[in-house]
């Protein structure tokens, strides 16, 4: 992860290269939740061989608890203990960075000894002690966009992050409310959002939910993953968010907007392809 970061922060690239362009084109992307140690094992396995072919820096990602489920029956993951040993079996075996989200500033203490990027949810990126405590670590943050949120309030929670002198900060949009079970995605955010000075992502299949349409759980359109994916590359994202599972249908979380696995090449291809007519 040093590399990676060093890639991120430190690249001394040509500074003609628009809407950051200074920083790598890389992904994150993995299970919404992680459902077994050989899933999630398989799954980075998969994952890291397509962007190995391709070229593309990657990070997985895979939480340990998902404690924002809209439902109290809904499965919710391992658990911090079981869920970063996981991780750390992950880093290790398939020789990645991983990424998992944060609930409470008391997890940052015990993550931060297994994780590469500590990840700020979008329902608590306003929440300061959890955005300090995160910046303390010394750790890269990805603060995602609160879906209640403007691009531009989102300034005040990377200042928060760099009041502690950390610097390494990425910002992901991932969709506003609009109106009832529905979310938006506002490219305009993006072009705000890097005049900050970070990389921004993208999280292009949590961007397709539709909060709490299906009785107790989100429902979302996969379908148009692909479509807001390469509309955010061409609207200047460093990188995108992919949440992907061999089956998405049979998924333990998230599974309506999930990516299929057999289906990530042909879209980081189309990506990765635009990414470069936009950076040169």
């Amino acid at each position: 992860m040093k590399n990676f970061s060093e890639l991120l922060f430190n690249a001394k690239l040509d500074k003609s290269l628009k809407n950051g362009g200074k920083y790598p084109f890389f992904i994150i992307a993995g299970p919404c939740v992680i459902e077994s140690q050989n899933m999630a094992l398989e799954h980075a396995d998969l994952i890291k061989t397509i962007c190995s072919k391709l070229q593309i820096p990657f990070i997985f990602k895979s939480s340990y608890d998902k404690a924002n489920r809209t439902s109290v029956k809904s499965f919710r993951g391992p658990g911090i203990k079981q869920g970063l040993q996981i991780l750390k079996k992950v880093k290790q075996q398939i020789k990645i960075p991983v990424i998992t989200d944060i609930h409470t500033a008391d997890e940052v203490s015990v993550a931060k000894q297994v994780v590469d990027i500590i990840q700020i949810p979008a329902l608590l990126s306003r929440q300061t002690d959890i955005l300090i405590a995160a910046a303390k670590s010394k750790k890269i943050v990805n603060i995602k966009k609160g879906q209640f949120m403007a691009p531009l309030d989102m300034e005040n929670a990377v200042n928060k992050i760099k009041s502690m002198g950390n610097n390494k900060i990425i910002i992901t949009e991932r969709g506003t409310t609009f109106g009832y079970n529905n979310l938006v995605s506002d490219m305009r955010s993006i072009p705000i959002m890097h005049s900050f000075g970070y990389p921004i992502v993208f999280d292009a299949t949590h961007s397709v939910q539709l909060p709490g349409a299906g009785k107790g759980k989100s429902l979302g359109q996969r379908e148009f993953v692909e479509t807001l994916s390469l509309s955010s590359i061409a609207a200047g994202a460093n990188a995108l968010f992919l949440e992907v599972h061999l089956n998405p249908d049979k998924a333990k979380c998230d599974g309506p907007n999930m990516l299929a696995v057999k289906n990530l090449e042909k879209l980081l291809k189309k990506a990765k392809k635009i990414w470069e007519i936009v950076n040169v």
